[in-house]
């Protein structure tokens, strides 16, 4: 007969070891030594782009002064949100373990599409953007069809979409290449010169912090009921308070030139949701265990077809957002949109922020974080006036060392059997 906890003698010894290990964790010497732990363990988080992040922030204010101005930031949060928006598709297909080459050239026929709907054909502007970004999804459904019912490699479905979508975008825009967008409209506006009132930054900050705390506080909540260790309700108050603060300096620092863009704030919108799907959802819970392995997520009753569309078609639609943004960013839709290296920047932010390119690891923060870092690069040169291939060799090394730690990570996970 099996025994129990309520019949093993040792049960009342048990618990008080239980009891002990969770308020060991709520001291902070507990939560040092979890978070060490985690280290250890190949657990990393998004620790690598953070400490990435602060050396270049201070190099770059060393060598100019107007780098960290507020002013400068507010333009950053402008550039970050285009590509940021694309980055997050990544992410999702990351996530299972594929990838989608052709992300720039789909946000590039979206932005044409716009300008073609909207300005060509008379068409109202919700309208145009809405048909921009149900082509993009149709791309993706597309990709998912040839992914699933032929098995095609998704690297070699998107690079022949890559090259396809990208001749469709020539061929809309015809001899003139290029379609001026009405300067005076409400989508140009919102991409250059929208910014929140500082009123409804703080607000929206503080709601942030507030939900921040809730949503905490359930997940611990939850790993008490289940006899986990847990954090304190006062430790997680207190948590929540000192990132609320923090964020509330920094929407006032960035209130002293223009204010936070509308656009950034979508951009953040959009990752916060794709975070609580991702990880509060039974999609989100099933991308993972796809994305980890495949054939144990199909036994367990995973519909891995389903999971895999959604992935190829929530990257695809994202794709066409950011399209719609930076043509609504330049007040342009032309043949070079999407070209250049908005593709190749849109893949290098969600590893560097941390999405691991092995499946099933990543948050949708490594999007917000990792387009943060690529553009802080980009930034800083363009203050000191140096050339655009500096930018490119910069980018590719903390590429390349962003691949190594996740390598050396996966490698440390697998020793310590949290692979």
């Amino acid at each position: 007969m099996m025994k129990t906890i309520e019949n093993d003698p040792a049960a009342p010894a048990l618990l008080d070891r239980r009891d002990e290990r969770v308020r060991h964790d709520d001291s902070f010497g507990g939560s040092i030594q979890a978070f060490w732990d985690r280290i250890r363990s190949g657990d990393l988080g998004s620790l690598p782009v953070i400490v990435g992040l602060a050396i270049i922030w201070t190099v770059f204010q060393a060598l100019n002064p107007v780098f960290l101005s507020s002013s400068n930031l507010v333009n950053m949060l402008f550039d970050c949100s285009t590509v940021g928006v694309i980055s997050l598709g990544i992410v999702c297909i990351l996530m299972v373990g594929e990838i989608d080459l052709s992300v720039g050239s789909v946000s590039g026929f979206a932005s044409a599409l716009v300008g073609v709907f909207w300005v060509n054909q008379g068409w109202p502007v919700v309208l145009a953007v809405l048909a921009a970004m149900i082509v993009g999804a149709l791309i993706g459904s597309l990709y998912a069809f040839v992914f699933n019912r032929f098995g095609m490699p998704s690297f070699v479905s998107t690079l022949s979409g890559l090259l396809a979508v990208l001749g469709l975008q020539l061929y809309i825009l015809g001899a003139t290449g290029s379609i001026n967008l009405p300067y005076g409209s409400w989508l140009v506006s919102f991409g250059q010169i929208m910014v929140m009132p500082d009123p409804v930054a703080y607000l929206l900050v503080a709601l942030a912090g507030i939900a921040f705390f809730f949503a905490s506080y359930r997940t611990s909540a939850r790993r008490r009921a289940a006899g986990l260790s847990a954090k304190s309700a006062r430790g997680l108050l207190l948590r929540a308070v000192i990132i609320t603060l923090a964020l509330e300096a920094v929407a006032f620092y960035l209130n002293q030139s223009r204010g936070i863009p509308w656009m950034f704030g979508v951009f953040v919108g959009l990752t916060a949701a794709m975070n609580y799907a991702l990880t509060r959802t039974k999609w989100g819970r099933s991308m993972h265990a796809v994305g980890g392995n495949r054939e144990a997520a199909r036994r367990s009753g995973i519909n891995v077809s389903r999971i895999y569309t959604s992935a190829f078609v929530m990257c695809a639609l994202l794709a066409a957002t950011g399209g719609v943004l930076s043509a609504a960013r330049l007040a342009t839709a032309s043949q070079q949109a999407g070209t250049g290296d908005v593709n190749l920047n849109a893949i290098a932010a969600a590893v560097i922020g941390g999405t691991s390119l092995f499946g099933g690891r990543g948050s949708a923060y490594s999007a917000l974080l990792g387009i943060i870092v690529i553009q802080s690069i980009a930034s800083g040169l363009t203050l000191l006036d140096l050339s655009s291939s500096l930018r490119y060799m910069i980018t590719g090394a903390v590429l390349a060392v962003a691949v190594i730690v996740d390598s050396l990570a996966r490698r440390s996970r697998i020793s310590h059997g949290r692979a």
